[in-house]
C-alpha cells in the first residue's frame, strides 16, 4: 500500500482492520459467538403451531425483559428438532424429557429447569386406557385388540406405555392385533378421542392431558378404565446447549426457577400472565439424576439415544 493512500484514507484502513475480526467470527457459524445477536429459544411444537406460539411467546418476551437480551422463539416439530441442535441454530431448548436426554447425551445440553404443571408437579405419568363399556380391563384382555400411540419420541404417549406392557409380559409386537401412530398423534387429545369414539380399543395417553380434558369438560373420566399407569417422571424441560453463553444460561436458569405465578409481560401491545398463558405453575430446578427413570425405560424399549440395532 502506498504512503499516499495511507495518508489520504487513514480512517478507511482503520475501519477495515476493526471489522475483519468481527466478520471472521460471524462467518464461523457458532451461534454463541455473536453476543450481540438474538438469543434463539427452540420450542417443541405442542398440539399446533398456533397454540405453541400463544403459550410460549410470553416466556420468550419475559426472558428478553429480564436479561436485557433479544430472545427469539424458534418453533420446530419433534423429529426435526435435532437438526437445529446439531447445526447450532438455537442456544436454548424447551422440549419433552426424551429430547432433553438425547441432547444431553449426544450434544452436551445442560439441564436448566423443569415445568411445574398438573397433579404430579414437574412430573407426569403415562396411562393405558380403554372404555369401561368395552370390558377391556387388563393386559390379558388387551390381547388381539387394537391400540393407538402418540409419537415414538413421546415419553407419556408412547415410551411409558410400551415399557409397561413389556414389564407385564405383554409384547405389543405380537399380542396386539394392530397398533398405530397415526398422523397428528402428537396432539394427545386425538389419542383419547380415538378411544372414546371407538376407532381403537385401547390408547396410550399422558395423564396430564386426560386431567385437562376432564377439567375442560371435553371428556367424562368415568367413561374410561385405566388399565395401567406408569410411575411419575420428569416432563417438559428447559436446557442450554454448550455453545450458549454460560453467564446468560445461569441467568436464564435463575429467572425461570424464580418465576412467580402473577408475573406479566408485554407481548405485541398486550399484557399477558406468563404462567397462565403457558399452562404452567412455574419452573423448578431438578437434579439430572431424576431423569434416570426415563433413561432406564428408553434402554428397555430400545429407543434413542440408546437404540441397539
Amino acid at each position: 500500500m502506498s504512503g499516499t493512500m495511507k495518508r489520504k484514507y487513514p480512517f478507511l484502513i482503520l475501519a477495515v482492520l476493526v471489522c475483519l475480526p468481527a466478520a471472521c467470527r460471524k462467518g464461523g457459524g457458532d451461534a454463541s459467538s455473536d453476543r450481540g445477536g438474538p438469543v434463539r429459544m427452540g420450542y417443541m411444537i405442542c398440539n399446533s403451531l398456533a397454540e405453541s406460539k400463544a403459550r410460549f411467546e410470553p416466556i420468550t418476551a419475559y426472558l428478553s425483559e429480564k436479561t436485557g437480551r433479544d430472545f427469539e422463539s424458534v418453533y420446530v416439530n419433534t423429529f426435526e428438532f435435532e437438526d437445529l441442535v446439531r447445526d447450532k441454530k438455537i442456544e436454548f431448548t424447551h422440549t419433552n424429557s426424551i429430547l432433553y436426554i438425547i441432547f444431553a447425551k449426544d450434544y452436551g445440553a445442560k439441564l436448566l429447569a423443569t415445568e411445574v404443571r398438573g397433579r404430579h408437579g414437574y412430573q407426569d405419568t403415562g396411562v393405558i386406557i380403554s372404555l369401561k363399556k368395552s370390558g377391556i380391563n387388563s393386559f390379558e384382555d388387551m390381547k388381539g385388540k387394537t391400540m393407538v400411540f402418540g409419537p415414538a419420541l413421546a415419553p407419556f404417549g408412547y415410551m411409558a406405555q410400551y415399557d409397561l406392557m413389556l414389564a407385564n409380559g405383554f409384547d405389543p409386537e405380537k399380542d396386539l392385533a394392530y397398533y398405530a401412530i397415526p398422523w397428528g398423534a402428537f396432539k394427545h387429545e386425538k389419542l383419547i378421542y380415538a378411544v372414546k369414539f371407538g376407532a381403537y380399543d385401547v390408547g396410550a395417553a399422558p395423564r396430564l392431558d386426560m386431567d385437562r380434558m376432564a377439567t375442560e369438560g371435553k371428556i367424562n373420566p368415568d367413561d374410561f378404565h385405566v388399565i395401567a399407569e406408569s410411575i411419575p417422571m420428569p416432563y417438559c424441560t428447559m436446557a442450554a446447549l454448550p455453545h450458549a453463553d454460560p453467564t446468560l444460561a445461569k441467568k436464564v436458569e435463575d429467572i425461570l426457577v424464580n418465576l412467580k405465578t402473577d408475573e406479566t409481560v408485554l407481548v405485541k401491545g398486550e399484557v399477558l400472565n406468563v404462567c397462565k398463558r403457558a399452562y404452567i405453575e412455574g419452573f423448578v430446578k431438578v437434579d439430572d439424576r431424576e431423569y434416570d427413570t426415563i433413561r432406564e425405560r428408553l434402554k428397555r424399549c430400545n429407543m434413542a439415544p440408546y437404540r441397539e440395532y
